[in-house]
């Protein structure tokens, strides 16, 4: 039984790849993922199905052909972090599938600084609802990763607003590839920012 592929595609660079999870793509014959990801491998002779918001079709698809196709599955970051994998499991037992880690974007971001990050508070905003403020007020460090409506911009506003002090964030922007950016500031220099792409954010103590 060909078992589906679930690999952690890193911040996004090839360089940040685990060298196992190109092995298992170069084994496939179908790479499902983003568009960003899959752009890299438009030259491996492979059949490439984008990941749009039908996610059933994906499911479908992998039942309907795994059998006789070698699958997988390429997710940004890491396969345990805020990724596909518990959606993938709803339909798939765990001996139908293997899962290879990746470089998370909070991980590379964190090196990037050399600094560590295990007393911290980890999270994601990105399509989902937290309440930044208590969490801010209550870690000395807080990472998250955010999206396009929860920006670092409106982070740092809702922050000021609420009263906050004493605190710095760091932003890291298209982080691994070409065009990365990294800034520290402020609560209202950050609040000013005008951000160029899918960000991490560091907010802690000044």
């Amino acid at each position: 039984m060909n078992k589906v592929y679930v690999l952690g595609m890193g911040p996004g660079h090839k360089d940040y790849i685990l060298p196992i999870a190109l092995k298992k793509i170069d084994e496939s014959d179908v790479l499902i993922g983003g568009k960003r990801l899959l752009k890299g491998f438009e030259n491996y002779k492979k059949e490439l199905i984008v990941i749009d918001s039908k996610l059933t079709k994906i499911v479908d698809y992998i039942k309907e052909n795994k059998r006789h196709k070698k699958i997988a599955l390429l997710l940004s970051g890491d396969t345990g972090f805020y990724s596909m994998l518990d959606y993938l499991k709803r339909y798939f037992k765990d001996e139908e599938i293997e899962v290879i880690p990746g470089i998370s974007s909070y991980q590379y971001l964190m090196a990037k600084l050399n600094k560590s990050w295990h007393n911290s508070f980890i999270g994601s905003v990105h399509g989902r609802e937290l309440n930044i403020i208590d969490i801010v007020k209550k870690y000395s460090r807080v990472i998250l990763l955010t999206d396009f409506k929860k920006s670092p911009s409106y982070i740092a506003s809702i922050l000021m607003k609420e009263g906050v002090r004493n605190k710095r964030m760091i932003v890291g922007e298209n982080l691994s590839y070409d065009n990365e950016r990294i800034i520290s500031g402020t609560l209202e220099d950050i609040s000013n920012l005008k951000e160029n792409g899918i960000s991490v954010v560091v907010i802690e103590d000044e």
